[in-house]
Formats: structure tokens, C-alpha cells, sequence
């Protein structure tokens, strides 16, 4: 029987989120028939290792968010030998920070927004980019510090100095109208998602993981050029990157002015979540693969050092 280990908890700002992830990961991988040891991450690493001997055959790696996703424990586990699930140490660390990977798709070609890195001094003196824009850190996920600043709103210099997320924001054009989501595994995009965020006006923390904080239509009723496109887009962008596992790709989708639109690409989340309120688990089960089988096809295709 194939022996994982499943780390989860961690130390950023999404231990929760990972906490929660973690937990169904254990009962999925049990259920499809793995020797199961879960271990709860914390900031000792020491005792991380220590748990990870005798080596597991595999690791999966539940962890979100800094130190979870960033590369940092990707490459503690490259040194240990020990395969892991989802992204590489260069995949991970680029796909954490929002301006490389941006970076790296546009030389691409895929569709991104405009903006650029300020500096939080420059952000409280005046505005970067025409309004409305949208403020986000540079290292962080599930949408945690992001802000939208629209005319009138006058709260540009409150959120500057309120900023906790160190001294640089990415700051992007606001892109109207829908939300639009993609799953990848391996080289396979599985389906496109409109996500309807009941909570806010945009798809925040609390819609993401909240009670009825949003609500999926899949496959999303929108013009059929754009949801391949949509496809496409996301398989490019996990290749840019050079990801490897399962990804989820973020989109913006402007059908203000009538469809077909502009489709905007946000970002790539190396380590997309797997709570009850998640949507790559929804994707697969959408087409036919059940949870127990999406996280034992994970397992199958760990590895390190790439």
C-alpha cells in the first residue's frame, strides 16, 4: 500500500483554508485505498521532518499560501527525495509572485491586465493608474489584502497605510463585468466556471470560502470563441510557468459591451484548494472524476526536483 503523507495547517494567512483542504484530503486518499499520515504543519520544521521520517512514498502537499506554495516547502521536500504533489520549486515561487508571472505571460502572449508594481509610499501619495484600479499584494493568495479603489471612494490613502503585505502592491486596471474560473490537470483544461460572488462585489476571501459566499455555473453560459479561449489560455499559462499537477487559472471576462468580449487573465494558483466550496473538485466532478480519484491521480503523478 502506497504510504502518504499529507501536510496541511501551515503558517500563512490561509491555515484554515489548508486546515480544511488537508482534512478532505485524508478521508479521499484513505477512502481510495493510501496508508495515510497527516501532518499538521506549524513553524517548527524540524518537527516537519521529523514526522517525514521514515520517508513516505509520496507527499501531498495541502498547504496554501506562503511557505505552502511559494517553492519553500517544495524545496525542503526536493532535498528530503521525497515526491510531492502540484508544482515544482521554480513553478511555485513564480506563480507566487503575481509581477514574475506576469512577466512571464505576457511574454507569452496571453491576455493580462494593465499595470504595473508601486511602491506603498507612492500608492498613499497619489493614484498609479487611472481609476477605478485594483490593489493586490504581491505575494499572497485566495484573493487575501486585494482592494479595489473607484472614484469617489476616497480610500487610496487609508488602505496604503494600512498595508500589511509588505512595501510594494501590484496594482492592475479594474476589469468589469464576469468571473470566470479554470481547472488544469496536467496538460488538460476541464471546464470553464462563471463564479457569481454573493458576499462583495468581486470574488474576495469571504466568497471564496464562506457559507453561500458564491455560487458556480458550469459550464459558464458564455460565448462559445471565449470559453475556448478560456481553455486555451489556462493550458498555456500552466505551461509558461512549467507547472505540473493540477492548476486553476483566473480569469476576468468584459461582456459589457456585448459578447463576444475581452478576456483578461488574473493569475495561476499552483495549489488550488480543495474545500467543500472549492472549484477544481467541482470541474472534475463535472466530468465524471470523483474526489477520492482526483486526489489519488495527484499521488500518481508526484514527484521532485523538477
Amino acid at each position: 500500500m502506497t504510504r502518504v503523507a499529507v501536510l496541511y495547517g501551515g503558517i500563512s494567512a490561509e491555515r484554515e483554508v489548508s486546515l480544511n483542504s488537508g482534512t478532505k484530503v485524508v478521508a479521499a486518499l484513505r477512502e481510495a485505498g493510501f496508508d495515510v499520515n497527516p501532518i499538521e504543519v506549524g513553524d517548527d520544521l524540524g518537527a516537519v521532518i521529523a514526522a517525514l521520517t521514515p520517508k513516505p512514498d509520496a507527499v501531498f502537499n495541502a498547504l496554501h499560501g506562503r511557505f505552502g506554495e511559494d517553492g519553500a516547502i517544495q524545496g525542503v521536500l526536493d532535498l528530503l527525495g521525497i515526491p510531492y504533489t502540484h508544482s515544482g520549486v521554480r513553478a511555485s515561487a513564480v506563480a507566487m509572485d503575481k509581477a514574475a508571472a506576469k512577466a512571464l505571460f505576457i511574454a507569452a502572449g496571453l491576455p493580462v491586465a494593465a499595470g504595473r508594481t508601486v511602491g506603498i509610499d507612492e500608492l498613499e501619495a497619489s493614484d498609479p493608474l487611472p481609476l477605478p484600479y485594483v490593489v493586490k499584494p504581491v505575494n499572497e493568495g485566495s484573493s487575501v489584502g486585494v482592494e479595489i479603489i473607484k472614484a469617489g471612494d476616497n480610500r487610496r490613502a487609508e488602505v496604503a497605510r494600512a498595508w500589511k503585505f509588505g512595501r510594494e502592491a501590484l496594482v492592475e486596471e479594474y476589469i468589469p463585468g464576469r468571473e470566470l474560473t479554470v481547472a488544469v490537470m496536467g496538460d488538460r483544461a476541464l471546464a470553464v466556471t462563471e463564479i457569481l460572488a454573493d458576499a462583495g462585489v468581486f470574488y474576495d476571501y469571504e466568497s471564496k470560502y464562506a457559507d453561500r459566499g458564491s455560487r458556480h455555473i458550469i459550464p459558464a453560459a458564455i460565448h462559445p470563441d471565449i470559453y475556448a479561449q478560456a481553455l486555451d489560455v489556462a493550458v498555456a499559462a500552466h505551461r509558461a510557468l512549467g507547472c505540473r499537477g493540477a492548476t486553476r487559472c483566473d480569469f476576468r471576462y468584459d461582456d459589457t459591451a456585448g459578447e463576444p468580449g475581452r478576456l483578461v487573465l488574473l493569475e495561476i494558483n499552483t495549489q488550488p484548494g480543495l474545500t467543500p466550496t472549492s472549484l477544481l473538485p467541482e470541474q472534475a466532478a463535472h466530468l465524471g472524476i470523483s474526489f477520492p480519484s482526483l486526489c489519488a491521480w495527484m499521488v500518481e503523478n508526484a514527484a521532485c526536483r523538477v
